[in-house]
């Protein structure tokens, strides 16, 4: 199964939606979920629940979720995470999650934590 994403308030560009959605990659915001101004728990709970690898540059939170989450049992679809301070441009965001959904399955994502650093 190919990757879907969920971007997060953080991640969601117009710009980086429409490029992604023109490729045929899945992806939805947290605007269009209507979770906007959900906690991080929420939006991470709502792209688990719609098998969606969530998409962030919320990089502390995401990883203390991550980490709590493994600890005590409880399963995420996974994250990819990217430092705000490195200022991606629209085109290297999109280079890096294409190159991710090409290179990994939902399955193997699963309780997965990737950095976008790492993808492009």
């Amino acid at each position: 199964m190919t990757l879907a994403f969920f971007l997060d308030e953080d991640a969601m560009r117009n710009s980086l939606l429409r490029e992604l959605r023109a490729r045929g990659i899945d992806v939805t915001t947290a605007h269009e979920a209507g979770m906007v101004r959900a906690s991080d728990e929420e939006q991470l709970e709502a792209a688990t629940l719609q098998s969606r690898v969530l998409f962030s540059f919320n990089v502390a939170d995401f990883c203390r979720l991550h980490d709590e989450w493994l600890r005590v049992g409880k399963s995420h679809a996974g994250a990819v995470l990217a430092h705000q301070w490195r200022r991606y441009s629209i085109g290297t965001q999109l280079r890096g999650l294409l190159r991710l959904a090409s290179q990994r399955s939902a399955a193997q994502m699963r309780e997965r934590l990737e950095f976008l650093s790492d993808w492009i």
